[in-house]
């Protein structure tokens, strides 16, 4: 009985590092994309994940590591073979709508794609005049036009108003069920149930990798039951404990519940301290903690 094939990997990162100078941006990151999977690269502002989206473009050359993209390195062709959505968009400003599909078109030899009614009544507005709701809806249509088979979206909803956000994931889920890879970048924790697998990163490390469930792992928060939770933040955060806001519920994670006891009483607090799952934000400033005084 033959061996199954391995999945075909659409585009890779094999220890990539890239410095600016003495600043190192991305430092010695591993990952891939496989056909039909939506893989979400989560981190803070500043992270290095748009860095790492533009080594494995080919926009830029790593300082050390290499890239592939379709078993190559990253080159016009394999670009043609990509749809990206920067954070900028790629879209000209001072060229109306129908302008500026034409010129994807003709760049990518593909069909004009499909509009939302919205963008169609548009299509003689320049885009800069357009707002930034549908300058992004624009920018994904395009970036489909010519069906590709990697989608690489960086940041794709800041900004963007929550019925459109969930719009744009449920295109993103539909490409991915037809085959396309989806590499997507967010600082948005939310966004993370989204994602089949997800890749964290800390100041231009991947520091976690897996699903939410994954990286998460066992690590527990401590919820805070009081009234007085404006106090009982400022005393945690004052301590130097790893705080966090869920609505006006007071959370810390990675911390034992005496140290949290602790820090309340020596403001006159007196709260229950309940053990909870931490969420995949909390695990995230659990790590950046430790990865800041590395």
């Amino acid at each position: 009985m033959a061996a199954p094939t391995a999945p075909r990997v659409l585009i890779r990162a094999d220890g990539v590092t890239k410095r600016f100078g003495s600043f190192t941006a991305v430092s010695d990151v591993s990952m891939h994309v496989e056909p039909g999977e939506i893989v979400g690269l989560l981190g803070a502002n500043g992270a290095g994940k748009t860095t790492l989206i533009r080594n494995l473009l080919g926009l830029v050359i790593p300082t050390e590591g290499r890239v592939e993209a379709f078993g190559r390195t990253p080159d016009r062709t394999t670009r043609q073979r990509l749809g990206y959505v920067p954070q900028g968009l790629g879209l000209w400003g001072t060229l109306t709508v129908a302008e500026n599909i034409s010129f994807a078109s003709a760049a990518f030899a593909s069909d004009p794609p499909p509009l939302d009614p919205a963008l169609t009544a548009l299509e003689n507005r320049l885009v800069a005049e357009i707002g930034l709701g549908l300058q992004r809806q624009l920018a994904f249509a395009i970036a489909l036009a010519h069906k590709p088979e990697l989608l690489v979206l960086d940041e794709p909803t800041s900004g963007v108003e929550p019925l459109a956000r969930a719009r744009l994931w449920d295109s993103v889920h539909e490409q991915a069920e037809g085959g396309t890879g989806v590499l997507v970048t967010t600082h948005y924790m939310q966004e993370a149930q989204q994602c089949d697998r997800l890749i964290l990163m800390s100041r231009g490390a991947a520091v976690a990798a897996g699903s939410e469930r994954e990286i998460i792992g066992d690590t527990v928060a401590c919820e805070i039951d009081t009234d007085d939770w404006v106090t009982a933040f400022a005393a945690l955060d004052d301590a130097g404990l790893p705080v966090t806001l869920d609505g006006r519920r007071v959370r810390i994670a990675d911390t034992p519940p005496e140290a949290v006891q602790r820090a309340l009483s020596q403001v006159g607090i007196t709260a229950e301290v309940h053990q909870v799952s931490a969420t995949l934000e909390e695990k995230m400033t659990v790590i950046d903690r430790g990865t800041a005084g590395k």
